[in-house]
This record gives C-alpha cells, structure tokens and sequence, in this order.
C-alpha cells in the first residue's frame, strides 16, 4: 500500500472501530479478523500502527490494551483484578506439583512424549495429567516421533501462551534465570507463569527434592483422593476484562 492510498483511509475511525469490537469481544482477535472488520483493504503494518495508539490511549487507567499469541485483546490490568474478583469470588483452580511440572517440561522442551517426561520427572506419568492438561486447553498433541511404537509428541498451544500473556515461547523466562525464582514464591500464593517457573526449575533438576510425594501427587491428578500427600498450588484465572 502507498503512502497515498494509506492517507485515504480515516484512522480515527479506523481506531473508534478497533476499541468497540475489541472491548465487547471475549477472545484474542488476530490481524485477520480485525480486518473482516472494514470495507477497505487495511494492511497489517496500518493496522498495528493504530493498534498501539489505541494501547497508549489506554495507558494509565485500569484496563490495558496487550497482544498474545492468538491476537489482541482488552484486560483488566494485575493490580485491579483484585477488587473485580470481589464482584464474583471464586476459588481459583488448583493443580498438583506434579501437573506443573509436566507442564513445564512439556513447556520447555516441546515436543516431547510421555517417555521423555518420565525421564526427567524420575516418575511414571498418570495419563490423568496429560488429560487435564489437554482439557484445560494448554497442551495438545502435535504429532508422533518416529520410532517404534510412535508414541504421541505433546506441545503447548496458543491458549497456554494466551493465559500466560506471552506471544511466543520465546517470552518465556529462560531456564537459566529461574533458579532464584523457586524461593521467592509463596507455595500457595502463585500466578500461573510464577508456577511455570517455579516447577520448571525442578525440571531441570535444580530444586531440592524434598518432596517424596509425586506418585501420590500423580494418583490425586488421576483421580485419586490423598490430599494429605498432595503438593497444590493455586493458579489465579487470566487477568481480564471479560
């Protein structure tokens, strides 16, 4: 698109478009479905450029104005979710130690199959956690590593890096960072990407192992009923407007 044909277009209409469809629309929007919004044939540099106006308009007051993996998208910002949880209290959702650290090696080393879990963990993975993984939308299967048997590769999907707020993998902590993170995290008081780091320092095998329980832990995810034996940390639900 040339300059001329960019200057055609009525930006502040552009925006005012823009803001109502993404304050009223649950979900991430992607450039593409910003674009079924108009007539006109906006390219994705116009859209993006107008995209953070709106954000610095938005600078400064309780809602904020981010971009994930799947699009973009209106939120609550961190430190007013708490007063809009007094309005519908709910307990957030606990997942055991040992969900977080399935998830933060699939996280970390994707894809990767059971077996390759199992190699790090030290323990047999119940296929109970794989499932709650795969019904909380955070992991899917991608495939399957050819060799005999060729058992399922799991990987992360676009609604694990959108509940995080990230846009990419690469927004990750990197490992190498995150072993003075495990001590400065209450064991109860945890966001969902303060556990990531957390368990996936344990992945790595640079947390003590000073919990015997991850059978236990895995027999709870499965199913089981030992919550005396259980390792849980509590994530918050997602940071946002709706």
């Amino acid at each position: 698109m040339t300059v001329m044909e960019e200057n055609t277009f009525d930006l502040a209409r552009v925006k005012y478009v823009l803001e109502t469809a993404l304050l009223v629309t649950q979900e991430p929007m992607s450039l593409a479905d910003l674009k079924k919004l108009f007539d006109e044939k906006l390219d994705n540099d116009t859209l993006r450029k107008v995209l953070d106006d709106l954000r610095g308009d938005w600078e400064g007051r309780g809602i904020e104005l981010v971009a994930v993996a799947s699009g973009w998208r209106f939120r609550a910002r961190p430190e007013a979710q708490q007063f809009l949880d007094r309005l519908n209290p709910q307990k957030p959702p606990k997942y055991s130690r040992a969900v977080l650290e399935t998830l933060a090696i699939i996280a970390y080393r994707q894809p990767v199959t059971r077996g390759d879990i199992e190699e790090i963990r030290g323990v047999t993975v119940s296929p109970g956690i794989l499932k709650a993984l795969e019904a909380r939308g955070w992991v899917d299967i991608v495939g399957h590593r050819e060799v005999p048997g060729r058992p399922e590769l799991f990987a992360t999907t676009k609604s694990f890096l959108d509940d995080l707020n990230l846009r990419s993998l690469e927004e990750l902590p990197p490992l190498a960072e995150l072993g003075s993170l495990v001590e400065q995290v209450p064991g109860t008081d945890m966001d969902i990407a303060a556990a990531l780091a957390a368990t996936a320092t344990m992945a790595e095998g640079v947390m003590d192992a000073e919990d015997d329980s991850a059978d236990a832990a895995d027999a709870l995810a499965d199913g089981g009923e030992d919550p005396a034996a259980e390792a849980v940390v509590e994530t918050p639900a997602r940071a946002q407007l709706h």
